[in-house]
């Protein structure tokens, strides 16, 4: 994750590269979408959340099937057109190893799950404040950042950019799936990085389920 600009390829970039993550990255904003979702929020403070409670599915897989769904969609009319404009206009980075593209592929899935374990973590929180507009905000502000959406999180200091990945899910969001689309790293390197987004997704589902639990039972000792 060496960060310099030996050879005119800052962080390790050449320009092709750096072309192809702005313009993916754009179209993967509403595929993975880091923000505008609130309605977990919305149905706590309505009181309509009790409603999930009675339904057959766990409602963390409840909210994460249909954000499934929506990223697919988002994918074949959102993600296609800028990348095909940036094909047109621009010498983008095509991959040249075979198992890229699938490796891309799980790589936006397993995104797209890590920001919806992320989201329903910060819409909860309305369980407890009984208004998650504080939380949104916040996380409005810092997930493009954290994500590598404003830039390339290598453009950081190789201490924070390591932490960042080894210590947080963030760059999971797209920072992973663009670098894993450039081939930035060697194969085992490239794949290394997928099988830590995939343990962070495993995590994350897990503590959606814990606060879930959590706040049923605050819900139990409120009589809701």
């Amino acid at each position: 994750m060496a960060a310099g600009a030996v050879g005119g390829r800052p962080a390790g970039y050449d320009a092709a590269q750096l072309v192809t993550f702005v313009w993916v990255g754009q179209g993967l904003l509403t595929v993975v979408a880091l923000w505008g979702w609130t309605e977990l929020a919305d149905r706590i403070r309505s009181g309509d959340v009790t409603a999930d409670l009675l339904r057959p599915v766990h409602p963390v897989i409840g909210y994460l099937a249909p954000d499934l769904g929506r990223a697919l969609h988002a994918l074949l009319f959102r993600f296609v057109p800028p990348v095909v404009v940036g094909l047109i206009f621009f010498d983008p980075y095509l991959p040249g190893r075979w198992f890229t593209v699938p490796l891309f592929a799980l790589s936006v899935l397993l995104a797209v799950i890590g920001s919806m374990g992320v989201r329903f973590m910060v819409n909860a929180t309305a369980y407890w404040l009984h208004d998650a507009r504080g939380p949104i905000i916040l996380w409005t502000l810092s997930a493009g950042i954290l994500a590598g959406l404003y830039f390339p999180l290598r453009f950081l200091p190789d201490w924070l950019a390591v932490t960042l990945w080894v210590a947080t899910p963030f760059p999971g969001f797209l920072q992973t799936p663009l670098d894993v689309l450039i081939e930035r790293d060697p194969p085992p390197m490239q794949v290394g990085l997928v099988l830590l987004q995939a343990c962070w997704a495993a995590v994350l589902l897990a503590l959606c389920a814990l606060v879930q639990r959590r706040a049923e039972r605050r819900l139990v000792a409120q009589g809701g």
